[in-house]
């Protein structure tokens, strides 16, 4: 299998958790490389729903060893509760580890998180309030507290008696909140150590270990590129880097030892919270898109809320094969567009103020909220792709439409997916030795800046 990244091509949302459970089963180790407790993976097996967030889903297969790595920020309670339940269900966690240097999310992140994004009224983020932003910022500030500190009594607590006390002033003096009580703080988190201290160790020299002998390694990504810290939609972004360069900083390997990045689109667009979206779509279709499929309907496994909806946009599709490096393209929930009878496909962009066409995002963040979308229209196939189990079995129309997208992305669809269950999977190509990406003349297109 070499070492391979998955990574979500859109807004996050893209059904990574399904691509990921599918190319798992020949995986020795899965590594979680960034974001926190903000992240929503499901996964269904054999009629059994798995909702993840912090553990990779790579723990449903016996012997799989799933790692956290030191990218992430993580929620200590959280963890524990989500591993509890996993317990529960009978799954091993023998081979689960956590990185000494992944950053812990502590009660102050997520108080300071939730009202910060209240007192933006109508210029809010979208930010799921699970304290990830504050947690990367005391990591930037070089104030943080990491997994290794829950593990030595003394160190907690010089840390809290410092950091609970500045907290407390931006908590009681600009958000008009109580005050948090270190000793209290310090009591629960040495308390979580103990109960994640087997879990915690080196894991990028674990990982580097068994790139030395050969072992199958897949990295997983949460959210997706256009929510980048630095890529993607800013302000409107994640605070860490989701796209496939963030792979190898948040796990701790070089660049020279990924072999494929795999990317990751539904086979329209979703978004949850706020930023730009050319595609969106409102009304009937809207309703539409965001009901059909359930019980995969389009709410966040982690905030709850409705996503947003539109059609496939060709233009962030281009950026993200170009940030990633995208090797092939796993698309997901084909089957939702079963029952449209006129389809559409972003294409171009054209600024709304200048009537200028864009092939490419504009650099400048502004003028993206001036796009609306070119469309090129397709005519839908009005029946279910649910059964079918290879690329001939479907549809000529919906063939139509996916050698569409891979000309205009310039990289191959290599999985597609026609259902939550394991086995509604199209295999096309072998995703992780197939032929390395060609670029199309589609996908040479110049720059508008």
């Amino acid at each position: 299998m070499a070492n391979v990244i998955v990574v979500g091509a859109q807004f996050g949302d893209e059904g990574k958790a399904k691509v990921t459970d599918l190319l798992s089963r020949n995986a020795d180790v899965v590594v979680r490389y960034q974001g926190g407790a903000n992240a929503g993976h499901t996964v269904v097996v054999d009629g059994d729903t798995y909702k993840f967030h912090l553990i990779p889903s790579g723990v449903l297969y016996e012997g799989t060893m799933c790692i956290l790595g030191p990218g992430m920020v993580i929620d200590p309670r959280a963890f524990l509760d989500e591993l509890g339940a996993l317990q529960k269900r009978g799954l091993d966690d023998s081979m689960l580890r956590v990185s000494s240097t992944a950053h812990v999310t502590m009660p102050y992140h997520l108080m300071i998180d939730a009202a910060e994004e209240d007192a933006r009224g109508e210029k809010k983020i979208g930010t799921t309030k699970r304290g990830i932003g504050p947690t990367y910022a005391d990591k930037c500030a070089r104030i943080g507290v990491r997994m290794e500190d829950l593990l030595d009594a003394e160190l907690l607590k010089s840390k809290l008696d410092y950091l609970v006390p500045r907290k407390n002033i931006i908590l009681e003096r600009l958000h008009n909140l109580p005050p948090l009580d270190p000793t209290e703080i310090f009591e629960t988190y040495i308390e979580y150590g103990r109960k994640m201290s087997k879990y915690v160790c080196d894991t990028s020299a674990i990982i580097f270990q068994l790139i030395q002998q050969r072992k199958n390694i897949l990295f997983e990504g949460a959210q997706g590129t256009l929510l980048d810290l630095d890529h993607g939609s800013y302000p409107y972004v994640t605070s860490s880097s989701p796209s496939a360069g963030g792979a190898c900083a948040g796990s701790g390997v070089g660049p020279t030892m990924i072999d494929r990045v795999i990317g990751v689109s539904k086979a329209y667009m979703t978004r949850v919270g706020e930023g730009p979206f050319p595609t969106e779509q409102f009304g009937e279709i809207g309703d539409k898109l965001r009901q059909i499929g359930k019980p995969w309907a389009e709410v966040g496994v982690t905030t709850g809320r409705s996503r947003r909806v539109g059609w496939f946009d060709c233009v962030l599709g281009r950026y993200s094969v170009r940030i990633n490096g995208l090797d092939c393209l796993a698309v997901t929930k084909l089957d939702v567009l079963d029952e449209f009878d006129e389809l559409k496909i972003c294409t171009a962009y054209r600024d709304t103020q200048t009537n200028e066409v864009y092939n490419e995002i504009p650099s400048i963040a502004g003028n993206f909220a001036r796009m609306e979308p070119i469309y090129s229209t397709f005519a839908g196939w009005n029946r279910s792709t649910s059964d079918c189990r290879s690329y001939e079995d479907l549809p000529v129309a919906a063939q139509r439409y996916l050698n569409f997208i891979q000309e205009q992305l310039g990289v191959p669809v290599a999985i597609v997916s026609v259902g939550q269950k394991r086995d509604q999977t199209i295999v096309i190509e072998d995703p992780i030795h197939g032929p390395k990406r060609v670029l199309t003349k589609q996908s040479k297109y110049s720059f508008s800046v």
